[in-house]
């Protein structure tokens, strides 16, 4: 079992601290491994086995405990004595009316709750009204370009690493954590992915959303798929189908775009003015939470290849805390405005660098921007590495692994 170290470090000081620790993600990103790691974590400290009640959900074994009253008479059950009792809870949103639960529990038992789940719901207004400024969250991604090097035994810092060789790969076979525990080929990759895609469009769309229009919902993840790096909204796709001769409600789209983003399928980022500093609300953008769904749903495109740097680099700066934003900047865009308190960096990301029409293309909105936070171009140029006028030129290997 790898060690997520980045979430650990995160979720590790609210040991035995008075919240529910809330860790949500797209399926099969990771999260039952933290929560395993988490019980170790206590078990190191001390914490005596029967003083550890955890249960996954997803297993066949607890399907008699997936309604409120049941779940909450099972774990009262288990926690006969005085004293402290850690509760970890694996796909919680199984649970009808889990929230309730977890309450009762806080209230009624001295306990340290542990929660995970697939959809972003659980961060909803029914778990504020139940358990207001009682919790923490936590966003488990799929395997960072770091973590896909600790998977396969490599150190980013070894001088003898092909940083560009290997980022290739990562590229090409995404982050889910499932697939990088054998030697598989793509096809075999795009397979395991697929019944990941599928599994979470039935459970975490379809079921969970009430959807009847299974065939519509596909054809918009296309879409979405296939415009990564794109602005886009419920308008756009509407006009498309419109113009395929297929009349599609707009509040239908608007309303499976926050089902898919829900599921942690796509990730809508707004747009920001840069010179107004005030967040707009047309013309969003949207990426996907890891390429391989891409890939699984589409084939690998290369003629997608901008746009899925730019998702790289967009998923990466969520990693490391950042605000995610599209920038605009008069009548330039910005590809991001990343803020984390007071710290903002700027980001272009292109494919190459072909030409000094592109280079000033690039550079020029970063450029037209007058403050003193850092500012860069990321490609996937191995010649190209000068600056200009302080703003950075970096291959994006080396913005996914160094400190910036």
């Amino acid at each position: 079992m790898i060690n997520r170290e980045q979430y650990m470090e995160q979720i590790v000081p609210f040991i035995d601290k008075p919240f529910v620790k809330v860790i949500t993600g797209i399926r099969r990103s990771g999260k039952s491994v933290v929560l395993r790691l988490i019980r170790d974590e206590l078990l190191r400290r001390g914490v005596r086995e029967e003083r550890i009640i955890y249960l996954n959900f997803e297993s066949f074994q607890w399907i008699d405990l997936k309604e409120a009253k049941a779940l909450y008479a099972y774990i009262r059950g288990q926690a006969g004595d005085a004293g402290k009792y850690y509760i970890l809870l694996d796909e919680i949103q199984e649970v009808d009316g889990w929230e309730k639960v977890v309450n009762s529990l806080l209230v009624d038992l001295d306990t340290d709750i542990y929660v995970t789940g697939s959809n972003s719901r659980m961060l909803s207004s029914e778990l504020a009204t139940y358990l207001t400024g009682r919790y923490v969250a936590f966003h488990v991604m799929t395997l960072s370009f770091r973590e896909y090097l600790t998977f396969h035994d490599l150190q980013a810092n070894d001088p003898t690493l092909n940083r560009k060789e290997e980022f290739q790969k990562y590229l090409r076979m995404g982050g889910f954590p499932a697939i990088h525990t054998a030697d598989y080929g793509y096809e075999a990759i795009y397979k395991i992915v697929y019944d990941i895609y599928s599994s979470v469009i039935l459970r975490d769309t379809v079921q969970r959303h009430n959807i009847r229009n299974v065939e519509l919902l596909e054809r918009v993840v296309k879409f979405v798929f296939d415009n990564i790096g794109n602005k886009l909204n419920a308008k756009n796709i509407a006009d498309y189908f419109k113009s395929q001769q297929r009349k599609v409600d707009m509040n239908t789209i608007y309303n499976y775009l926050n089902a898919l983003e829900s599921a942690f399928i796509i990730q809508r980022i707004p747009r920001y003015d840069i010179k107004g500093k005030e967040i707009l609300q047309t013309n969003e953008k949207y990426f996907v939470s890891d390429l391989s769904l891409i890939y699984s749903v589409m084939g690998y495109r290369d003629r997608l290849i901008a746009g899925m740097l730019e998702n790289l680099v967009c998923l990466e700066l969520k990693r490391r805390g950042y605000e995610v934003y599209v920038g605009k900047q008069d009548d330039k865009e910005v590809d991001f405005v990343a803020i984390r308190r007071e710290e903002k960096i700027y980001v272009q990301v292109t494919y190459q660098l072909a030409s000094q029409a592109t280079v000033e293309r690039e550079f020029a909105p970063l450029l037209a921007i007058n403050d003193h936070y850092p500012k860069y171009v990321v490609s996937m140029d191995s010649l190209w590495q000068d600056n200009m006028e302080g703003v950075r030129h970096r291959h994006i290997a080396d913005f996914l692994l160094d400190d910036i």
